[in-house]
């Protein structure tokens, strides 16, 4: 009577003993006829491992799961499928920025070729000739031509991406112009549509 009380049960405890209990029913209702397991062996079948036990196994298994994640990032670059693209080639703008410039002829597809033939003609023909002269003439006019080409382009780009979305987001327009200096046949995403087939 005059002896110390016993302390409360905790709030965990009184769900852990209502959870046993509802078990105990259940096993009862059922016939089960096997005794509710003991808190803590619920508690170590809760228990997950920080670390797992076979490491081997689980690097393997991460190991697979990334080759998975690439070979359907290679197949969407194939393919133009939205879910499994890079970030940098996500979104409806970028897919629209990127059929605009693959229905285009651009200059731009061929300034690498004309910088490497300009290297071989420079290393042919030596610095005093006056035919130097003419080469880097023709170099620079052909640079030219394609900044002229490239401005054109995002100018038309930027009007078509607005009245088409309303906004344009901060950096297609630049994604469609630096796809305009790659040869068609290497560029990432592959081209989907003809030249020509402008996107509606």
């Amino acid at each position: 009577m005059f002896g110390r009380k016993k302390e409360a049960p905790s709030a965990q405890e009184i769900i852990d003993q209502q959870a046993a209990e509802a078990a105990a029913r259940q096993d009862a209702a059922a016939g089960k006829g096997v005794p509710t397991p003991k808190r803590k062996a619920q508690e170590a079948a809760r228990k997950r491992p920080l670390v797992p036990e076979d490491r081997k196994a689980s690097k393997a298994a991460e190991r697979q799961a990334i080759q998975d994640q690439r070979l359907k990032m290679r197949q969407a670059l194939d393919t133009g499928d939205e879910r499994f693209l890079p970030l940098r080639d996500k979104g409806p703008q970028k897919r629209f920025a990127r059929d605009y410039v693959d229905a285009r002829f651009s200059l731009g597809e061929y300034l690498m070729f004309g910088a490497l033939v300009f290297v071989i003609i420079s290393l042919l023909v030596p610095s005093t000739s006056d035919q130097m002269i003419y080469v880097l003439g023709g170099f620079w006019v052909m640079f030219l031509a394609v900044f002229v080409d490239v401005f054109v382009l995002s100018r038309k780009l930027r009007k078509r991406l607005a009245a088409k979305f309303g906004e344009v987001e901060r950096g297609v327009v630049w994604y469609g112009s630096m796809r305009s200096l790659q040869f068609r046949k290497l560029r990432l995403p592959k081209p989907l549509v003809k030249r020509g087939e402008y996107p509606s």
